[in-house]
């Protein structure tokens, strides 16, 4: 397999089976299994005692990776193979505080793809279905 002749959603799917490494991100993040459809990415993730704050509580840029990554997933599983995407902006809404050693789920969908620019728009949610936080990316697209 060779990630540089693979579509978004080709290499994404090759990853979520374990046929290409995941990015080194994930394992910092406590970001396990991911869910790829072509414009929707799910990633079952876990904070640790590696993401918290001095106050014990999990630092509000767990959650803000997090959503950076699915976001940005979610644009990359509709770009062309040879495509490459940055994030250029994230906005994050924390609404409650993300449980410590509990499992998460991040999930993102494409609102708005254009040549230059993907939009996402992403939510965190705890087991029970509660909403911890929501953001929207915009990713700069460079395409080959």
């Amino acid at each position: 397999m060779n990630p540089a002749t693979m579509t978004g959603l080709e290499l994404l799917r090759a990853a979520a089976a374990g046929k290409l490494p995941r990015a080194s991100i994930s394992g910092t993040m406590g970001m396990s299994t991911m869910e790829v459809e072509e414009g929707h990415i799910v990633i079952h993730a876990r904070a640790d005692e590696r993401h918290l704050n001095p106050m014990g509580g999990v630092h509000g840029g767990f959650a803000a990776t997090v959503l950076d990554s699915v976001t940005g997933c979610a644009v990359h599983s509709r770009l062309p193979a040879g495509a490459r995407y940055g994030t250029v902006d994230l906005s994050v809404k924390m609404l409650r505080p993300v449980p410590c050693d509990q499992a998460l789920l991040a999930e993102a969908r494409v609102t708005h793809l254009s040549r230059s620019l993907g939009v996402a728009e992403g939510t965190l949610r705890d087991e029970a279905g509660n909403l911890l936080a929501s953001a929207s990316a915009t990713c700069f697209i460079k395409r080959p």
